[in-house]
């Protein structure tokens, strides 16, 4: 068997391959012997230096590393960029010659089939602040203004608030623009979502003890999701007049995923816990993808028949999507039908906040309540991921746990960032999706039982 000599991290090290057989390897590094497994890495170029007893100073690449999956390689050449994660180029916005700067995008890549350029954007907050300003102007007497003027505009707007149209239309668009192959490829990983539903239940415990009713506590412990669409459907059913604080906290809080997740994540995780490499994502055939979502969707509707409109819908976008038969159904729903719902959705629960309706001490409680449900949902997440890892032989990352709250994308993209950090090629992005998607499903399913049992 080979001998070769190989610097890692700056160390020279001494690998022999001494016995090799199908999937698994043993190997001798520096003196100590290993079993192995070998997992091909289909385009994944890995550089090797071999050892100069076998061919002096020769270099050459291997499309089957014997290791954990490789990410793909660091830039070789002067001037190079690498990308973070495998994907396809759908943008460029340079041209060769051009003068760039620090932070300027050269590119959209699509990974995951998920289109993202990685920024934050208020999308539902700009809207409920205007809203809250025109929610507010004084009315005049005579006239029916208001949201709760029957016969006004903006009254015929919160319709879909007030009878649960519009987030069942924004799980629509959700669907057709969530790719499930992450969570198909690693099931283990939807416990992670269901863990961080935590929050919800903890929080009703807490509202109740506040003195809020049942039906209160179960709309403002949805808070605990990060789903406004969901935690808004479930206010209108169980507690309107409390749908305006619900609906401001929730969108808040997810808005602040980025500021209010990272320090959970390191206080309840070691640094060589966030160094935890997990193995890419298998490859998920068109079947899975297809079939998916109608055997998801009857588990779930016989689980919690409650939750069947969002589920419902939900996964019906994702069926338009994955059918490639309704390109045209799919592209309508991911973009001008959602952000249509969401300017409406958004406008409309601003102007429901009204000063005599909004300023109240029920409101600054439910503002309390939900990031205490937002960050116990957090932590479970975390700690169910450091509790499954006592059982396994391939480790999970902790990070990901954190992801099993429903801000999707976002909260995948903090794990992400949270663990390019401590290592620049431990990219969690792939991974954290999956309980990120799962946790949608979750909290969907929470708030279908909570409907069932309180009302």
């Amino acid at each position: 068997m080979r001998k070769y000599s190989l610097q890692v991290n700056g160390k020279d090290v001494s690998v022999e391959v001494k016995n090799f057989s199908g999937d698994e390897a043993e190997l001798e590094l520096n003196g100590e012997v290993f079993q192995v497994q070998v997992q091909n890495i289909a385009h994944t170029a890995v550089p090797v230096e071999v050892d100069s007893s076998q061919s002096s100073g020769r270099s050459f690449s291997s499309t089957s590393p014997v290791s954990t999956p490789k990410r793909p390689a660091a830039a070789t050449s002067k001037g190079s960029v690498p990308a973070p994660i495998p994907g396809v180029i759908l943008s460029i916005y340079v041209a060769v010659g051009d003068k760039v700067r620090s932070g300027q995008p050269l590119l959209k890549m699509e990974a995951m089939k998920m289109e993202n350029e990685v920024e934050y954007e208020p999308l539902l907050l700009l809207p409920i602040g205007f809203g809250i300003l025109m929610g507010n102007i004084p009315a005049v007497e005579g006239m029916a203004i208001g949201v709760y003027d029957d016969g006004s505009v903006l009254n015929y707007i919160y319709y879909g608030v007030r009878e649960g149209i519009y987030p069942p239309l924004i799980f629509l668009g959700i669907g057709a623009m969530t790719d499930f192959s992450t969570m198909l490829s690693n099931p283990k990983l939807v416990l992670l979502g269901a863990a961080a539903q935590v929050g919800i239940f903890l929080t009703i415990i807490g509202a109740l003890f506040l003195g809020f009713s049942p039906d209160e506590a179960g709309a403002i412990g949805i808070i605990g999701g990060a789903d406004g669409p969901t935690a808004i459907f479930l206010s209108a059913k169980l507690a309107p007049h409390l749908l305006g604080a619900i609906a401001i906290a929730a969108y808040s809080y997810m808005a602040l995923v980025p500021v209010i997740q990272p320090p959970i994540m390191k206080l309840l995780t070691t640094r060589e816990e966030r160094l935890i490499r997990m193995p890419a994502p298998r490859q998920v055939s068109k079947t899975e993808k297809m079939l998916f979502p109608i055997g998801a969707f009857m588990l779930c509707g016989f689980i919690a028949p409650g939750s069947m409109v969002l589920i419902g819908m939900l996964l019906f976008g994702n069926l338009l999507k994955e059918s490639l038969v309704t390109d045209r159904l799919a592209n309508t729903a991911r973009n001008a039908m959602i952000d249509i719902v969401t300017i409406l959705l958004g406008f409309s629960v601003g102007a429901s906040t009204s000063a005599d309706h909004f300023l109240t001490p029920q409101s600054i409680l439910i503002f309390v309540l939900g990031a205490l449900s937002f960050a116990i949902a957090t932590a479970g997440g975390i700690l169910f991921a450091k509790f499954m890892n006592l059982f396994l032989r391939q480790k999970i990352n902790p990070l990901v746990g954190a992801a099993g709250v429903s801000a999707v994308p976002d909260s995948a993209r903090v794990v992400h960032s949270v663990g390019i950090k401590e290592d620049p090629n431990n990219f969690l992005l792939m991974h954290a999706m999956a309980p990120n998607v799962a946790g949608v499903i979750g909290s969907a399913i929470s708030a279908g039982v909570l409907w069932a049992v309180l009302t």
